[in-house]
C-alpha cells in the first residue's frame, strides 16, 4: 500500500533523557496504524514530532512521498497531519463551533462569519456521525463531546492524516465504541488514523497494524491478524503480563465510610445525587459502575470534600466529616486519586518531589518548625519514583506538567498510596497506563485491602470492576440502581443495571 507518512531513524533528547532512539515508523493510505508502548516510551514525543510540536534531532521525515520539515503544527496542516492531544485544548466559555474554527476564522468581509462555520461544522457532524450541538459551551458538554469537538477541529483544517493520543481514556464504553466507529468511518473515506493506546482490546479490534516502542526504541511492527494480546504486552513491557488478578476473599472490619441519604448538585446546580446510601467496610474494594454523568463523580467529589453536600451526611471512621475541610480528613485516612489528575491531581508548575508531599508537607520529617526539610523530601521522592516507576527526564527535580500523561497518574498513585490511608478513594485509577503498571497497581490495590484499607473504586472498566471488586454498587439518574457481588455478577447484569433496566 501507498505511504502517506515515513519517519526514518528519528531520535528526540531531552536533558537526561532519550525519548526516541533511531525510530523508524510508517502509516499507510486509509489504515489505522497503532502505536504501542509502556509510559515513557515516546510515543507521545514520537507524534508531537510529525505534528511539528518538536523538531527531531536526527532523522528525515516523508509525507506523501515528499521529504519535509515540519516546524509547527501550522506546518503540519498544511500538509494535512492534524493531532487530538491527550489532554484537550478548547476554551471552556467558548461554543462548540467557536472552538472549532479558533486559528482558520471563517470571515466575511471585517467580520468573523460565524453562520458559515456553524454551517460546516454540522455538515462535518453529519458525515463522520460525530453528532455534535454547534451552539453548545464546552463547560457545559461531556468529556466524550469534548473529544468530538477536538476531532472536528481536525476535520475543520481539512486533515488526512490523523493522530489520536490516547483517545479512549476518559470515555465510557459506548463513547468507545462509537469513537471506534468514526475511525472505521474516516479510513473508508480514504484518511489515514494513528492511534496511541495503551488498551490492547482497541487495537485488536480496530487496528490494521502496530508498531512497539520501549524506553525509547523502535521494537516491532506487526499485522494486528497476526499477533496477540499477551503478544503486544510482552513486547511493550519486555516480560510476559499475567491478565489475572488473584485475591483472597475479602476479611471485612469495621464500617470506615458511610454515606448516609446524600444529596449534591453538579457544576450546573442541578441534582446530581438524589439520596444516596453506602458503606465501605475496612478490607474491602467497592466497585462504583454507572454510565458517566450518573452521580458517580460528584458522589467521590463531595466524599473527598470538592463539593459541598446540599443534605445527608458523610461519616469516616464514625466521625462526621460532611462539613470537615479537606486536611481534617486527610489527617483522619482519607486519601484521594481524583479522575483529572491534572485539575485535582498534580500542581504542574511544582517538581515531582514537590508533589508527592502535597497532603503532608508542613508534617515531620517534610517540615520542622516551618522549615522544608529538601534532604528528607529528595529521599522520600526517590524511594516512591523507584517503587512505582515513574520516568520523569530530570528525575525529581522534572515539573509535574513535563511528564506523560501516565507518568503523572503514576506520580498521583505513589503519593496517595504511600499515605497510609484508612480509606481510598479512586478514580479511574489506571486511566492512561499501560498493561505493565496496570498489573503492578492492581496488586497493589489488592495488598491495600488486605491490609484492612476500605476502597471505593471508580471505573468505567467493567473488566477492570469485576476483577478487583467485592462488592459493586450502580448508579443511574443520581441514585443506586442495584448492588452485586463481584464474583455472582457478569457484564451484561451490569450493563442492565447502567441503564437503569435491571430487575431482580
Amino acid at each position: 500500500m501507498e505511504n502517506v507518512v515515513e519517519m526514518r531513524g528519528v531520535s528526540k533528547f531531552f536533558p537526561g533523557i532519550v525519548a526516541n532512539d533511531k525510530v523508524n515508523f510508517d502509516l499507510a493510505k486509509g489504515e489505522i496504524h497503532a502505536l504501542l508502548g509502556e509510559n515513557g516510551a515516546g510515543k507521545s514525543t514520537l507524534m508531537s514530532i510529525l505534528f511539528g510540536i518538536y523538531r527531531p534531532d536526527e532523522g528525515k521525515i516523508f509525507v506523501k512521498g515528499q521529504e519535509v520539515e515540519i516546524t509547527s503544527p501550522n506546518k503540519a496542516h498544511d500538509l494535512g497531519i492534524g493531532m487530538v492531544h491527550q489532554h484537550f485544548k478548547l476554551v471552556e466559555n467558548f461554543t462548540v463551533t467557536q472552538n472549532i474554527m479558533l486559528g482558520r476564522e471563517t470571515t466575511k468581509g471585517l467580520f468573523l462569519d460565524q453562520d458559515a462555520a456553524r454551517k460546516r461544522v454540522i455538515a462535518l457532524s453529519e458525515q463522520y456521525g460525530l453528532n455534535v450541538d454547534p451552539d453548545a459551551k464546552i463547560e457545559d458538554v461531556s468529556v466524550g463531546m469534548q473529544q468530538r469537538v477536538e476531532i472536528l477541529k481536525v476535520l475543520y483544517r481539512d486533515a488526512d492524516i490523523i493522530i489520536l493520543d490516547e483517545p479512549t481514556a476518559v470515555l465510557t464504553p459506548q463513547e468507545i465504541d462509537e469513537l471506534m466507529a468514526i475511525l472505521r468511518n474516516f479510513c473508508a473515506e480514504g484518511k489515514s488514523v494513528i492511534l496511541i493506546t495503551h488498551k490492547l482490546k482497541e487495537i485488536m479490534a480496530v487496528a490494521d497494524r502496530v508498531t512497539v516502542l520501549r524506553r525509547g526504541k523502535y521494537i516491532t511492527t506487526a499485522q494486528t491478524s497476526e499477533t496477540s494480546e499477551a503478544d503486544l504486552a510482552s513486547l511493550m513491557v519486555g516480560r510476559p503480563v499475567s491478565f489475572e488478578i488473584a485475591k483472597a476473599p475479602a476479611k471485612l472490619g469495621e464500617t470506615v465510610l458511610s454515606v448516609q441519604d446524600l444529596k449534591v448538585r453538579d457544576a450546573r446546580g442541578h441534582l446530581a445525587l438524589k439520596g444516596v446510601n453506602l458503606e465501605v467496610k475496612a478490607g474491602e474494594i467497592l466497585g462504583l459502575a454507572g454510565v458517566d454523568g450518573n452521580g458517580q463523580s460528584e458522589l467521590l467529589e463531595a466524599i473527598a470534600g470538592l463539593s459541598p453536600v446540599e443534605a445527608g451526611q458523610i461519616q469516616l471512621l464514625g466521625q462526621d466529616i460532611t462539613n470537615v475541610p479537606i486536611r481534617d480528613r486527610t489527617e483522619q485516612g482519607l486519601a484521594h486519586i481524583p479522575a483529572d489528575r491534572q485539575k485535582f491531581g498534580l500542581v504542574l508548575q511544582y517538581s515531582l518531589a514537590e508533589n508527592y508531599i502535597l497532603t503532608n508537607y508542613y508534617q515531620d520529617p517534610y517540615s520542622i518548625r516551618g522549615f522544608l526539610q529538601k534532604a528528607a523530601i529528595s529521599h522520600h521522592a526517590e524511594e516512591l519514583s523507584a517503587q512505582f516507576d515513574v520516568r520523569s527526564g530530570e528525575g525529581i527535580r522534572s515539573l509535574a506538567g513535563q511528564l506523560s500523561g501516565g507518568n503523572q497518574q503514576k506520580a498521583i498513585i505513589a503519593r496517595e498510596f504511600s499515605s497510609q490511608p484508612k480509606l481510598l478513594l479512586c478514580a479511574q485509577p489506571t486511566r492512561g497506563l499501560d498493561v505493565g503498571a496496570i498489573e503492578y497497581i492492581h496488586n497493589q490495590l489488592v495488598k491495600l485491602r488486605d491490609q484492612g484499607v476500605g476502597i471505593l473504586l471508580l471505573s468505567f472498566e467493567l473488566d477492570e470492576i469485576l476483577s478487583l471488586s467485592d462488592r459493586i454498587v450502580v448508579m443511574y439518574g443520581g441514585q443506586i440502581s442495584g448492588e452485586v457481588q463481584g464474583d455472582a455478577t457478569n457484564e451484561r447484569e451490569l450493563g442492565l443495571m447502567m441503564v437503569g433496566s435491571w430487575e431482580k
